[in-house]
This record gives structure tokens, sequence and C-alpha cells, in this order.
């Protein structure tokens, strides 16, 4: 009936515009065209026929009826702007508390889109390389071009259907409640984002509304109109639904005003803690596109820090795959008592192999000051360390190159806690301790990770820039290099993602590991983290 028209209806041109799953007319078009008789030919065509227009109808019903609602909260905006700057400092302790917490999650110097943006506060907070606000009220705009002094930042009137560039940051602050249709909106994110972009939600919790309905009504709050029943539970689903991913959530602010100590204690400490994280009044999201990297076939660098670990060099350059466009293997020697460095030395020189196969020996002391040193030498796409003591076996190394050109995360961490282990590969206080610092950093980092530990992780070297590039915020502190990563990949929103490997005894040589002397640096590590990452 559609291809044999001239002219489509403007019903029929709604129907067209919309993204309904194809299925759904096929289906319909079969039943006309399997009919053997006149008569039901005839009420295939009419039944058909009389469905797709109720489908337009429904349509067309639906978007009248989102016009209707856009064009009810630009007059809203509209309206509240005279006071917009009296409601914002008569609450600047929840406003500046929102700020603060934004900038902490969105690096400086990125490029930031705000949906949304209100009279653009929040945006020219975040110092971005290049800034972008829209809204759909022209006064909320005029305000904050008034206010804006920053070249880099502009401000439009429009929504999201008229970006048309991607962003590093999408931030969607108390937008979604007045959506008429979120998964739609998140939909269309796809478009202007890239494979790295992030996307940073924050809405006000549901358990609030008696409270804040009140102080409405008592002048403590902007009036405000019905907003939808999001909590962080829908956030995520409709993330999912929308082909995005959500990367880390929290749930802060126990008290939205300012009263010395008390609020500090309340909103600093007891959010953070157990049963607490679940009342704050505003729910955090940051967010990422799903399985939309498409890099080809990267390159891969292994970096191996090795110290007294002369009889497994060998066998990494000949047990470690060769992965993607190439495969370039970087020995660090650290310092060995044994001729570590001479067989180092003596591997490189006789390869006569596919891979590329680099050593140096490090300026100063641990595998922190390894790994680091190894980074700097690379030049594959992706960054690796594998342990020289060979209890991840090497076979094993393919998992971690798919999983991450998969895009299934952005930093993955080896996890030795899964499968059973060998005899003496790790000792039943090691394995205790790991369960336990497991647990305390998947709080702090608010992502779960099961065994900081292994010597076994993998990142983007462009991720890596970006961790190197924010290291000063945790400064030099790392011996073991793991934390150094894991904290830097958290800071900057990377997904997280555990994979199980089966664990070996050791081959050669005794452990580097002092039990009692690195456990409490771990203990030290932790409450350094928490300080930074979580009471902050």
């Amino acid at each position: 009936h559609l291809h044999h028209r001239h002219q489509r209806t403007p019903d029929e041109k709604l129907y067209q515009q919309s993204e309904l799953p194809t299925e759904r007319f096929t289906a319909i078009v079969l039943v006309r065209l399997t009919a053997d008789k006149t008569e039901t030919t005839s009420f295939s065509w009419w039944f058909s026929f009389g469905k797709k227009r109720k489908m337009w109808h429904s349509l067309r019903a639906n978007a009248d009826i989102m016009k209707e609602d856009k064009t009810k909260l630009k007059e809203y905006f509209n309206k509240i702007v005279p006071r917009h700057h009296y409601w914002r400092n008569k609450n600047r302790y929840y406003y500046s508390y929102i700020e603060n917490h934004i900038s902490f999650i969105v690096p400086q110097g990125k490029k930031v889109l705000e949906i949304g943006c209100g009279t653009g506060e929040f945006l020219v907070g975040l110092k971005p390389s290049k800034g972008l606000g829209i809204d759909i009220s022209e006064r909320m705009i005029e305000m904050a071009r008034a206010k804006n002094a920053d070249e880099n930042i502009e401000f439009k009137v429009g929504e999201i259907d008229d970006v048309e560039e991607v962003f590093d940051y999408i931030i969607i602050s108390d937008l979604i409640g007045y959506l008429p249709d979120i998964e739609e909106f998140f939909r269309k994110l796809e478009k202007i984002t890239h494979s790295s972009s992030r996307i940073v939600i924050t809405q006000y919790s549901k358990l609030w509304e008696p409270i804040l309905d009140f102080g409405s009504k008592i002048g403590l709050r902007m009036p405000s109109v019905n907003q939808n029943w999001v909590s962080q539970t829908d956030i995520k689903n409709f993330l999912h639904l929308s082909d995005l991913e959500a990367v880390k959530s929290s749930s802060k602010l126990l008290f939205p005003k300012y009263i010395p100590i008390i609020s500090r204690i309340l909103n600093e400490f007891l959010v953070n803690m157990p049963f607490f994280n679940k009342l704050g009044l505003v729910n955090f999201v940051v967010a990422r596109p799903s399985n939309k990297r498409n890099d080809g076939n990267p390159s891969i660098s292994i970096i191996v820090p090795a110290r007294n670990e002369a009889g497994t060099i060998k066998k990494i350059v000949d047990e470690l795959p060769d992965l993607g466009k190439f495969t370039e293997i970087i020995f660090i020697e650290g310092h060995s008592k044994d001729n570590t460095l001479e067989e180092i030395k003596k591997v490189v020189d006789s390869y006569k192999g596919p891979k590329i196969l680099k050593y140096a020996v490090q300026d100063g002391k641990g595998k922190g000051d390894a790994v680091r040193k190894g980074f700097d030498m690379a030049t594959g796409d992706i960054l690796m360390i594998y342990d020289a003591d060979m209890t991840v076996p090497a076979g094993e190394v393919y998992k971690f190159y798919d999983a991450i050109v998969r895009d299934k995360g952005d930093f993955v961490n080896g996890c030795r806690l899964v499968y059973p282990q060998e005899k003496e590969s790790m000792q039943m206080i090691n394995y205790i301790g790991n369960k336990f610092f497991g647990a305390m950093f998947s709080w702090i980092i608010e992502q779960p990770i099961k065994d900081t530990l292994c010597g076994t992780k993998v990142l983007w070297k462009k991720d890596y820039e970006d961790i190197k590039t924010n290291r000063k915020f945790f400064g030099d502190f790392d011996p073991f290099g793991d934390f150094d990563l894991l904290f830097g990949a958290a800071k900057l929103n990377l997904k997280i993602i555990d994979l199980p490997i089966r664990y070996k005894s050791r081959i050669y040589g005794s452990t580097n590991i002092s039990r009692f002397k690195h456990g409490w640096l771990l203990i030290k590590m932790m409450f350094f983290s928490m300080k930074k990452l979580k009471f902050r």
C-alpha cells in the first residue's frame, strides 16, 4: 500500500519519521501477502490499513502531547528567571555542593556539553577547553550569556536535536525529571558522543519528594512542577535500553542546608557509609556509550617488570601471544641480584621473531617505578602489565586483549580469586587480605573489583596519558603501580572490569613481596584513597 502511493498523508510521513521497530510493520504486510482468497485479502488490507492508521494517530497524539509539555516547561522556566538568583542564593549550600561534586567528576580541559544548562553556573565552573550550554528557555540563556566572560563557552537556545558535534563530557543535571520520553532522549546521545565520552546525570531522589514539596510550600525551595518518578535503578535501566552503560553511581547530600560541623559530618562522612548511602537527596550516575569503540586491529605493548627472574625471560618471549597490528614486549630490569639483566640482553639480541623486543633498567625502586618507565617507552595502542614470575599463564593474555578490544571495559583487571589455585601459589593470609582489600577498594572507587593486587592489568594508552596528566591529584604514592592506575582510572570514570584468570605457582625464584611490610603499605593506601576519593 505504501509503496504504490504517489503521495503520503501527513500521518504516513509521521510514521516514516518514527523509530518504531520495522518488525511490527512487516508482520502486518505478511498477513495480506499470504492470503489466498479475495475476501481474506480485502480483510487483510483493511486490517493492515486500520492498524497503521491507529499507529499513526497514536504517534501524532504523542507528538502533540510532547509539544504541549515542552511549551509549558518553557513558560515555567521563563517565568522563574527573575527570581532565579534569589533561589540560588537562598539554597547556595545545595548548589555549591552539586557544582563541587560535578567538578570532581569532570576533569578540567575537556570538551563539555550541558543540556538544560539554565543560567550556566555549572558549566562555567568546569573550566572546559570548549563548552556549550543549551536550554529551551530564552530568558535563561540570556542570563547565562550576560554572566559568562569565558570565550571558550557558548550558550544557545535549543535542544539535543540541535547539537551537531561530539563531546567528551555531557552534563544532564536535574533534567530527566522533566523529560516526556527519557529513553528517546538517551538514544539521541549516540550522535553526540564518541567511544570515550562520559555522561554525568544528576536527579533528586523521590524519597525526598514530601520534604521538597513541603519546602516549596513554606518558601524554602523554588516552586516546581510535577516530575517523573525516576530512581537510580530506573536511570540505569533507561541507559541500558538506550545502548549506554552505567559506570558508577552514588547518592549524596543528607542535609541540604549549611550548619557548621553538622553539615560536614552528614554530607562528607555519614552519606558515604552503608545504609546512609541510599538516603541521599541527589542521585549521581556516570555512564558511557556501550560497544561503540571500533579501533580496528590495535597494537599492544606488554610491560614486564623483572627483578631476580632470570629463569623466565626466554619463556615469556616464546609463550606470550602475537596480538594485533604488532606486539611489543618491554622488559624493565629492577636491579636484580641474579643475572636477569644479562639474560634479557641475550634473549633480545638473539630474537628473530615477529614481536618487537625492548629493555631498560629502571631508575628508581619498586614495581610502580618500573611500570611507569615501561609505559613511557611503549608505542602500542594498548598497554599491559605482565609479571615476570609467570604466575598468570602467558596464554591468558589474549583474554585481556580481547576484552578491551571488544569494549567490555576501559580498564581490565586480572582476578586470581575465582578459579582454584595451585598449591602454594597464594598463602591463606594473602588470600584473606586480598578479599578484604578488594571489598574495601570496591566501596572506595564505587566500582566492583575483587582482586586489587593481581599483576596483570590492561588499559588504552590514551587513557593512561590522561591518568598521567592527572597524577598530581594523588601524587607519587604507590610503590606497587597497581593503585596508581586503579585510582587514576576510577577518578577519570573509566569502566573497570575483573577478568578471572588461573593463578599458578612460581616456576623460578621466590616472591619479591614482603607480606607484613607491604600489607601495612596497603592499609596506608586504603586510608589515603578514602581521603582523596570518598571523604573529601
